[in-house]
């Protein structure tokens, strides 16, 4: 993600001291947000092989599902960032969005449908006497 190492002493207000037993061992300065999306599309392309304009659409919807879970749309200029790298407009980076929440939308309905006829299905059964 971009983070930095640092001697403790070193630490700002914004870093994050990591300690053992009460003594401080080390610092950690994270990256602005906006550098962990470029990390983060970085590692994506590594991680797919090739560059990520190249992928098919489906492989871009599961990239744009991973980096909204992951809060990438939050970053100023995130949309931008990302449809530039899958080489899509924005509008096409929120039909994917959009598409994702209503497949999880769908899949969260379908699991509470499921998990209702179960609690039907273990009732006792009801003797007439």
């Amino acid at each position: 993600m971009g983070g930095e190492l640092l001697a403790p002493e070193a630490a700002e207000p914004d870093d994050v001291v990591l300690a053992w037993e009460g003594e401080a061992l080390l610092a950690v300065r994270l990256p602005q947000l906006s550098d962990s999306l470029d990390h983060i599309l970085a590692a994506l392309e590594r991680r797919h092989g090739i560059p990520l304009a190249d992928l098919d659409r489906k492989a871009k919807q599961s990239v744009v599902r991973n980096l909204e879970a992951r809060g990438a749309f939050s970053v100023r200029h995130g949309v931008e960032t990302v449809a530039s790298a899958l080489g899509v407009s924005r509008f096409t980076v929120y039909n994917y969005i959009n598409y994702a929440n209503e497949q999880r939308a769908k899949a969260q309905e379908s699991k509470a449908q499921g998990a209702k006829a179960q609690e039907g299905d273990e009732r006792p059964a009801r003797g007439d006497g």
